[in-house]
């Protein structure tokens, strides 16, 4: 399982860390609030939707991308190394 680091929790944003050694995910979860990713470096994600399609998201360092609330999926380090993102969630 991926690790996760909370870095700044208050009422308006949570700011979390996500680490992956080659093959982790995080596990099928919701996202509740709006969120932004911030790559730490080069790689590609295996991302598995609630519907069971699977997706490969190819992402750069420090490019980054938003999506809303609802979101459902599992995320899994497609990458022969360590890969990490930020997680910036707009409560």
């Amino acid at each position: 399982m991926s690790k996760s680091k909370i870095m700044i929790d208050n009422s308006r944003t949570r700011v979390t860390e996500w680490k992956f050694e080659p093959g982790e995910e995080t596990g099928q979860h919701i996202h509740e609030f709006d969120y932004v990713v911030v790559p730490m470096e080069d790689g590609v994600l295996k991302i598995i939707n609630e519907d069971g399609s699977t997706t490969f998201s190819e992402l750069k360092k420090g490019i980054s991308y938003f999506k809303q609330k609802g979101v459902n999926h599992n995320v899994i380090n497609n990458n022969k190394f360590p890969y990490s993102f930020i997680e910036i969630e707009l409560k």
